[in-house]
């Protein structure tokens, strides 16, 4: 498997698993990324960190921490 920051710009993806613990698994799930989520990678920042992500109809930026979190296909 690969975590969402393997993915490459202009990609169409499914969250298949969504780990860490405590509140960073909590905050992930609240911003609407959850198992069986298809989303779309806009871009991504020069050095990496944000990535711009298109999902359920919104634009949403992560962190590489938390995109390192989210294991999709």
């Amino acid at each position: 498997m690969r975590t969402l920051n393997q993915v490459n710009v202009g990609e169409t993806v499914t969250i298949t698993k969504v780990n860490g613990k405590g509140p960073l698994k909590r905050r992930i799930m609240d911003m609407g990324l959850t198992k069986g989520t298809e989303l779309f990678v806009r871009k991504v920042a020069p050095l990496g960190d944000p990535i711009e992500l298109h999902v359920r109809g919104f634009e949403l930026s992560v962190r590489k921490l938390e995109a390192e979190q989210i294991e999709v296909e």
